[in-house]
């Protein structure tokens, strides 16, 4: 959980802390309970200001995600596993309508968004990581038999 931000995102830094928090708790990584890493030695191990940090955990404080034992560290709520599911699932099945809306237009076929999407999803990539080449070279135009 939380290996790595890209600063170069078009995603603000305490946003993909906080997806990356949420992600880890949909799919079961994190568990109610668990303690995050201080903000100190987050900040440290992804290299960000520990006000970033400070303010992604606050953010999921307030939605109700984490919480602070004073003292002790910051925890992951209970009960909150399907309510983080059902939020990333409809945040990526919104974001996924939008791509196939715009390749749509674009004038890509189905079938080539099919494959972007299987070997998208056969790569082992950390979201916000920079696009895989093997997914990149999907982007030459093919001819097509038209």
């Amino acid at each position: 959980m939380l290996l790595s931000i890209d600063i170069n995102s078009n995603v603000a830094v305490y946003v993909q802390i906080e997806n990356q928090v949420q992600f880890a708790i949909a799919s079961g990584k994190l568990q109610a309970g668990d303690q995050l890493p201080s903000v100190r030695e987050l900040s440290e191990r992804l290299s960000v200001n520990p006000n970033t940090v400070a303010k992604a955990y606050r953010d999921l404080e307030v939605m109700g995600l984490l919480y602070t034992r004073r003292g002790m560290g910051v925890f992951v709520n209970r009960g909150i596993e399907n309510k983080c599911r059902e939020e990333c699932r409809r945040r990526t099945i919104e974001r996924m309508h939008e791509v196939v809306a715009e390749a749509k237009a674009a004038g890509m076929e189905r079938e080539e968004l099919f494959e972007v999407l299987t070997r998208s999803y056969d790569v082992d990539a950390e979201p916000y990581a920079e696009t895989p080449p093997e997914v990149v070279a999907l982007a030459k135009l093919r001819n097509r038999d038209n």
